[in-house]
């Protein structure tokens, strides 16, 4: 689609916007728009399933409750745009820059962000089921409330990022970066705490600080070549107390020395 045609589907979808009779949403079902320039544009509701905008400039684009369900948005500049309520189902966001894009709402369940750009980006009440998020960069994102489940973020970087009360069920941690993220009220089960330095740091609620105290007692329970040392401490009362109020101890057993 060229420049000119792409520029009348915008002002017919301005018009319709604004209740103008003559006006029309822009029906960009399946489009051609590779390396557009829909830098500011208005694409508020617009039907944009399965269109083609990889490496497109939508660089502060208002696309709340936009239609994007499996649209190509490889290394596109997204940049500060309004993604609220969008649907991105499935849509493939490999590589794309969303660095402060408020995507609030919206449904990205088997979107494809691999090494994307996120930093900033308020993904709060965002469903992100089954979502590919590795190497994704999630510095200081805004996830709290979101639906993380079976999410993959192997090697993202969750750094200061905000997921109080996200969904992280069955999630792939491994080797992402949690320094400095807060967690609290966050589901955790089923999912892998990073065993390195990027695991460091974060911010945990009473919950998860049982579930965590829970695997190490339990370990040091079912190893025999712990040393006596360290089994005076991690099987002390307070400390299996503590242990056993797991909130899937039912499931698992209660641990005892």
């Amino acid at each position: 689609m060229d420049q000119k045609e792409l520029d009348k589907i915008l002002e017919l979808h301005k018009m319709w916007l604004n209740g103008d009779e003559n006006g029309k949403r822009a029906d960009l079902y399946g489009a051609d728009l590779r390396v557009a320039d829909l830098r500011g544009a208005n694409l508020y509701g617009a039907d944009l399933y399965g269109a083609d905008l990889r490496g497109a400039n939508l660089r502060d684009a208002n696309l709340y409750g936009a239609d994007l369900r499996d649209a190509n948005l490889r290394d596109a500049d997204l940049r500060g745009a309004n993604l609220r309520g969008a649907d991105l189902y499935g849509a493939d966001l490999r590589g794309a820059n969303l660095r402060d894009a408020n995507l609030y709402g919206a449904d990205l369940r088997d979107a494809n962000l691999r090494d994307a750009d996120l930093r900033g980006a308020n993904l709060r009440g965002a469903d992100l089921y089954g979502a590919d998020l590795r190497g994704a960069n999630l510095r200081v994102a805004d996830l709290r409330g979101a639906n993380l489940y079976g999410a993959d973020l192997y090697g993202a970087d969750l750094y200061g990022a905000n997921l109080r009360d996200a969904n992280l069920r069955g999630a792939d941690l491994r080797g992402a970066n949690l320094y400095g993220a807060d967690l609290y009220g966050a589901d955790l089960d089923f999912s892998c705490w990073p065993l390195w330095c990027g695991g460091l740091g974060v911010k945990i609620d009473d919950r998860i600080a049982r579930q965590l105290i829970y695997h190490v007692c339990s370990a040091v329970v079912s190893s025999p070549e712990i040393s006596d040392s360290i089994k005076s401490v991690m099987l002390s009362r307070p400390v299996l107390d503590i242990a056993n109020k797991f909130h899937r101890v039912d499931e698992c057993g209660e641990l005892r020395r």
